[in-house]
């Protein structure tokens, strides 16, 4: 996946970590109910198809799951790793993506340090969080498949295009 909204490169991490609180502070949602998870995931999924990309997708509110999806050539892994990245997303309030930057421009990763068991959290890019104003972040979408800066610029990309139309 060639689209990125930002600078995504990891060429400077500050720039690319404000490039995604940026993302986190425009992408919010006014509601989120199932309709809308369907319509968001429908997208996903055409966007994904569209472009041939082995991926799962995934968005949950609270801990119930909306939305499921394993295109071809996603695989259960996948899977595990969309559970990874979701409790990154509501242990932190941030998107996966975001708390692996951060931590990393820290020379820093997350694991038992930071309180956590990495076979149960990841922070690597494609869990973002559903927010809405005054209740906070109330939900996760995540995609799973591709190199975590372009697993993250898919659910971006999605989100934009959902809270557009």
């Amino acid at each position: 996946m060639t689209r990125h909204n930002g600078p995504m490169s990891a060429e400077d991490p500050q720039k690319l970590i404000a490039a995604i609180e940026e993302q986190e502070n425009r992408l919010v949602f006014t509601s989120f109910t199932e309709t809308d998870a369907w319509r968001l995931g429908s997208l996903l999924v055409r966007l994904a198809t569209e472009r041939s990309l082995p991926v799962a997708l995934d968005i949950r509110r609270g801990q119930q799951q909306l939305f499921h999806a394993a295109l071809p050539g996603a695989s259960a892994d996948n899977d595990a790793w969309i559970d990874r990245k979701v409790r990154v997303v509501y242990r932190y309030a941030a998107s996966s993506y975001l708390v692996g930057r951060r931590l990393a421009a820290k020379g820093r990763e997350l694991d038992a340090s930071q309180g956590v068991d990495p076979a149960r959290y990841a922070a690597h890019g494609g869990a973002f969080p559903v927010r809405l104003p005054g209740a906070g972040v109330i939900g996760v979408v995540t995609v799973s498949g591709l190199p975590q800066a372009d697993d993250h610029a898919l659910v971006v990309e999605a989100i934009e295009t959902f809270l557009a139309g």
